[in-house]
């Protein structure tokens, strides 16, 4: 039986922990390493740390900061948001980082996946494709934190990244991102079909129900925001995790 990883997504804007819906409308959750010390208790499988405003500042990563959350992670931590540069790579690996995840530089820097790959492995390459459905059928790329239409088939796109040497694939779609409405199946059957390295779902999780469709349609893994830091429907700020039973149901599929 193959252990199906589920993993909390924390986005973090100007050094706060936040939470939106479709790539806007940020809510306020709280202090970043606050979370990772709630998550290390109740013994989360990875966690992935977003930092949306390094993009778009220019500033790029804060390796403090994230050398901060690093040495409070007592679980495996993926990190994206800003990086631009093999130097910063490394840097962030040194604070004990063990992934990397890319998203708008590759999208002009391709070879900063292929030179990462080949310096710190692919098993710790990760592009995440943030894709929306087209109105008139089809899905596209997008970057810039989902402002940007590449024009790229997402297919296509999901190919060249992993034969550039990406050894994960995070598939999200915007229109479903903080909904809690569930995933799109049909990309990540899509997806999950073109390419042999893994494909982790997000966007849309709301319920174990949802978790279970997208593994049973190709994911190999999940991932999750709203759900693990809103309760309720009036989405009260409230850090949880799946139980013991509900792993177990799921690492049964």
């Amino acid at each position: 039986m193959k252990y199906k990883r589920i993993i909390p997504v924390l986005l973090i804007q100007d050094g706060g922990l936040v939470k939106g819906t479709k790539f806007k409308d940020f809510k306020y959750v709280g202090d970043p390493i606050n979370a990772v010390k709630i998550f290390n208790e109740k013994e989360v499988d990875e966690i992935c740390i977003l930092d949306i405003s390094a993009t778009a500042s220019g500033k790029g990563p804060n390796i403090a900061m994230i050398g901060e959350i690093a040495s409070e992670a007592f679980m495996p931590l993926s990190y994206g948001g800003g990086i631009t540069t093999l130097e910063q790579v490394e840097k962030i690996v040194n604070q004990g980082v063990e992934k990397l995840i890319f998203n708008t530089t590759i999208f002009n820097n391709l070879q900063l996946v292929e030179d990462t790959a080949k310096r710190v492995g692919s098993s710790s390459t990760v592009v995440c494709i943030d894709v929306k459905k087209k109105f008139l059928g089809g899905y596209s790329v997008y970057v810039q934190n989902g402002k940007k239409d590449t024009g790229y088939n997402p297919i296509d796109y999901a190919r060249r990244v992993q034969d550039a040497g990406a050894g994960e694939i995070i598939i999200n779609n915007i229109d479903k991102d903080g909904t809690l409405s569930g995933f799109d199946i049909e990309i990540i059957r899509k997806i999950s079909d073109r390419v042999t390295i893994p494909v982790i779902a997000s966007g849309g999780c709301g319920t174990t129900e949802h978790i279970k469709e997208a593994l049973i349609n190709g994911a190999d893994a999940i991932a999750a925001g709203a759900m693990f830091v809103f309760h309720g429907k009036h989405r009260a700020v409230l850090i949880s995790y799946l139980n013991k039973e509900e792993i177990k149901v799921i690492n049964s599929l």
